[in-house]
């Protein structure tokens, strides 16, 4: 009952966590409410993101705003054709007295900016696998734990496509969440440009330690959740498969690959997290509907009748939904 009672006041540590993490931030970024949200998801639930929008939405800011607030270590990597991936990881090299020391890649830190991945070959996007799935990496046979916290976020142009590497289909589900940045609205960006153009500092404090971020972590994996809303977040991944016994008419229509278990793992972790955000101490079947759309949509693959027919990913799992 003890053990309750501690759990539930986390609980309310954390609501009350991120409402001031959301003013601290705004702050700094106009705008973008739901992209906070799904990114402070992202990181409390211990996944990684990848956020995709044109150039000038702030994405590095945004990152670099919710690092600072966050207390994190957060080094940026710009991704780059010629980019190697001892770049990433770090090497080995011989020091004076002829011995091999290892040193460090910016992959070492707790919050991990991949600007741009999709301009290095796939050789080198491949290096943060390991570090994405285990949270280590092996260099010269010798394994190196990266420090917790661990978060990869990453970002994508989807305007230019010449010169680019698509990421591959088991990468990009590695990525928690596919997060879609949008234009912001007139009044947003009058103050986006009052805000920036003229000489006054924002100053940022820190909201929350890494002690509790990794407290809010394994307080997730302990939300009780009803097996009626398991069972809604492994149908509606059912669903997304063409051609299964599960499958809907939709998805053998316009699907040629669904989503995999991880979808259905992220959906349940995502929705947890997105109760107790809301103040809920359980999630119901639409804390899951509120995170389907950035956990599926990077999971499904349209087939040429979809794209012939003007039919997106997100109108799909809207339809599934």
């Amino acid at each position: 009952m003890q053990e309750l009672k501690d759990d539930v006041a986390i609980a309310d540590y954390l609501h009350e966590t991120f409402e001031r993490l959301e003013q601290e931030i705004s702050k700094s970024i106009v705008g973008q409410k739901e992209v906070v949200r799904l990114l402070i998801t992202s990181i409390f639930c211990g996944g990684h993101s990848l956020l995709v929008g044109v150039p000038g939405l702030a994405k590095t800011l945004l990152i670099q705003t919710i690092s600072q607030c966050l207390g994190l270590e957060f080094n940026r990597i710009q991704f780059t054709p010629d980019l190697m991936p001892s770049d990433v990881l770090g090497a080995e090299t011989l020091d004076q007295d002829r011995n091999f020391r290892f040193i460090k890649g910016p992959i070492f830190a707790n919050v991990v900016l991949a600007d741009e991945i999709n301009r290095t070959p796939p050789k080198t996007q491949s290096a943060l696998l390991e570090a994405m799935q285990e949270g280590a990496v092996t260099i010269g046979g010798h394994h190196h734990q990266l420090d917790k916290p661990f978060f990869v976020l990453a970002t994508q142009n989807p305007i230019e496509q010449e010169g680019t590497y698509p990421l591959p289909e088991a990468q990009l589900d590695r990525f928690m969440f596919m997060i879609k940045l949008d234009y912001p609205t007139m009044e947003e960006e009058l103050d986006i440009v009052k805000q920036t153009t003229s000489n006054q500092d924002t100053v940022l404090e820190k909201v929350v330690s890494k002690k509790d971020i990794i407290t809010f972590q394994s307080l997730i994996r302990k939300v009780p959740v009803p097996d009626s809303v398991f069972r809604y977040a492994v149908e509606l991944v059912h669903k997304t498969r063409p051609n299964t016994s599960h499958a809907s008419e939709l998805a053998n229509q316009y699907l040629d690959w669904g989503a995999g278990p991880r979808a259905s793992q992220f959906l349940i972790l995502a929705a947890k997290c997105h109760a107790l955000l809301n103040g809920k101490y359980s999630p119901d079947i639409e804390n899951i509907q509120a995170v389907a759309k950035p956990v599926l949509t990077h999971r499904i693959v349209r087939n040429f009748r979809a794209e012939a027919d003007g039919y997106t990913e997100e109108q799909i799992i809207d339809q599934l939904l």
